[in-house]
């Protein structure tokens, strides 16, 4: 129950999106589910109260997102103080069960039949029923199934807390756009691991200055401003000049008020990893000098000498700049004092994307619309990559859909100008390391992604086997998502890497870095690995829409995070040469 005159928009979104919860573990159809969703996002960023306009059902059917049956819903709140549905879902159901939709492979259905058969509804007794051998007692269960839950609910606990970088960066685009609307506040910056270019991250860290962070009562009046974004949770700590939060998501933001003389200090502050930040005060002292997150400044004075822009700290510490995604210390302090600090790849370097999957499997747009797309991105080339049988749930090919499927991208490559369009194929590696169609079929095809789909879980000896002989294939071009991790969700399978790079670098086959966040496979580390055993990357999104075609700047961030150049990648050549460089001729 609740107060009529004290209910806040917040607290009304809350409400549906608990509802959502409860009705996807109560297996209700997924239309009514983001129906909840939607009202409740419209409403949590609505800048109007809904309490004030309850009594208006136009003004509140106005609001995109409500309809007629969510205007009833919130008309029942606020004349009975509950929601009805919530409320014989609750009655049904246990809050932390929420909890659970969070373990990979526990779905709503699985949770019901675990509430159903034990009355257990959190993550601890889960657990304590899958050690106690009676999760593999329920049906279409087992004991494989009870060890992969266990397996999952470690995981959880071990990366709880952790966000994608597109999670992370959604959420930092929405607050700077608030943070814009108010008055006197000139630049917004994500800083932290965000910043670096980090596949994960664990908070926000944003820094704000202008006019109103100059004095302690705009600061304050700002730090009210923030105080009211419509996504906060709960305030953590709110200062003179700071104030943390936490989000719905359960991100924890801290927003930074500076004066501009300090923003560049913060900014490298706050950017650098820990280590990074230790060696340059290190070398700050040796010099003379104090660096903290206001200003580089004279050991014995204390006058600042430089605290505006990074580049003047780097530059006064005789470093050269060093670009956001190397600050960790790697090195990067010594390669900027002698200057050979590499020129990092960026996304204008990239002339191509090849891999990318239409209609034709599981893709939802045709081979026109994507070359369409990539054009609109200045792509010179695009390689139509669909999968190949082994994916039957993916309505993968077959030999002959494949040769068919080839002559389709010939003929859209004749049709379409300014643009080339690369017949290609992401075909599965199998348990056996062999190919998923015919060596014939692959050798008609100008790009071979052969990826590892299924059966993750074999010995390390002989996944590694497995990888080897997919290498050793004439026919192979590239190594896709080499280690078949998702972020947050699945680890990587474990090979010999370093045999893998090995025999890929004889061979002349390249890995891919797969830019799709949900991947970012390569890692960082295994970028610098690759290089130094002389092996080619190609940066790709894996897209299965248009849209997805922007995701290459994540790929693009972990390659400048392994130090990798235009020189390092194989599409940032032209059409003609990259074609070359997929026959083994780099």
């Amino acid at each position: 129950m609740f107060n009529l005159y004290s209910v806040d928009n917040k607290s009304i979104a809350n409400i549906l999106y608990e509802t959502a919860d409860l009705l996807e573990i109560d297996g209700q159809d997924s239309f009514r589910i983001r129906s909840y969703r939607n009202a409740a996002q419209a409403i949590e960023n609505h800048t109007e109260q809904i309490r004030d306009i309850i009594g208006e059902p136009k003004k509140v059917l106005a609001i995109p997102g409500i309809g007629k049956g969510m205007l009833v819903n919130l008309q029942e709140l606020f004349k009975d103080g509950t929601l009805s549905v919530q409320a014989d879902l609750l009655k049904k159901y246990h809050p932390s069960m929420l909890q659970l939709l969070k373990i990979q492979g526990l779905g709503p259905k699985t949770i019901a039949l675990i509430w159903s058969a034990h009355q257990v509804c959190d993550v601890d007794g889960v657990e304590k029923l899958a050690r106690g051998g009676k999760i593999r007692e329920l049906p279409r269960m087992g004991e494989k199934h009870e060890q992969k839950l266990l397996k999952a609910i470690e995981d959880y606990r071990r990366i709880s807390g952790r966000f994608r970088i597109d999670a992370a960066e959604t959420e930092a685009q929405k607050l700077t756009e608030y943070l814009a609307k108010f008055p006197g506040i000139d630049r917004i910056t994500p800083a932290g691991s965000l910043r670096r270019g980090r596949e994960t991250a664990g908070d926000l860290d944003i820094l704000v200055t202008g006019t109103a962070c100059c004095s302690e009562a705009e600061r304050q009046q700002a730090v009210q401003y923030i105080a009211k974004y419509p996504p906060l949770m709960s305030i953590i700590a709110q200062g003179d000049n700071k104030i943390s939060f936490q989000l719905r998501s359960g991100m924890q933001v801290d927003v930074r008020l500076l004066p501009p003389e300090s923003f560049g200090a913060a900014m490298q502050y706050f950017t650098g990893s820990k280590a990074h930040n230790v060696a340059l005060r290190q070398r700050a002292l040796k010099m003379g000098y104090t660096l903290n997150e206001y200003s580089l400044a004279d050991l014995k004075t204390e006058k600042p000498v430089a605290g505006k822009t990074e580049e003047e700290i780097y530059a006064k510490l005789k470093l050269d700049y060093i670009p956001p995604e190397l600050r960790e210390n790697l090195g990067e302090i010594d390669a900027a004092e002698k200057h050979t600090l590499p020129v990092l790849i960026t996304l204008d370097d990239l002339q191509g994307d090849v891999h990318m999957h239409t209609v034709e499997t599981d893709g939802r747009n045709t081979i026109e619309e994507m070359a369409e797309a990539a054009m609109a991105r200045g792509y010179k080339y695009i390689a139509i990559t669909d999968h190949s049988k082994n994916l039957a749930f993916a309505n993968g090919l077959d030999d002959k859909r494949a040769v068919a499927h080839i002559q389709k991208i010939r003929e859209a490559n004749q049709r379409i100008d300014g643009i080339t369009i690369f017949a290609g194929i992401e075909v599965d590696i199998l348990a056996d390391g062999d190919l998923d169609l015919s060596d014939d079929v692959l050798a008609q095809m100008d790009v071979v992604i052969a990826s590892v789909h299924s059966v993750f879980n074999q010995e390390p000896a002989k996944m590694t086997e497995r990888l080897l002989k997919a290498v050793a294939n004439p026919n192979t071009s590239i190594i896709g998502h080499p280690t078949g991790r998702l972020q947050l969700r699945r680890d990587a399978y474990h090979f010999d890497m370093d045999a893998v790079l090995t025999a890929a670098a004889k061979q002349k086959v390249a890995m891919e870095l797969n830019s799709y966040p949900d991947r970012l496979d390569l890692n960082d580390v295994h970028l610098r690995q690759a290089k130094q055993r002389g092996v080619k990357i190609v940066i790709n999104t894996d897209s299965h829409h248009t849209s997805h075609l922007d995701k290459i700047r994540y790929g693009i961030l972990q390659a400048r995070r392994a130090w990798l150049t235009k020189d390092d990648v194989l599409n940032t050549l032209p059409a003609q040469q990259f074609a070359k460089a997929m026959k083994h001729a780099w």
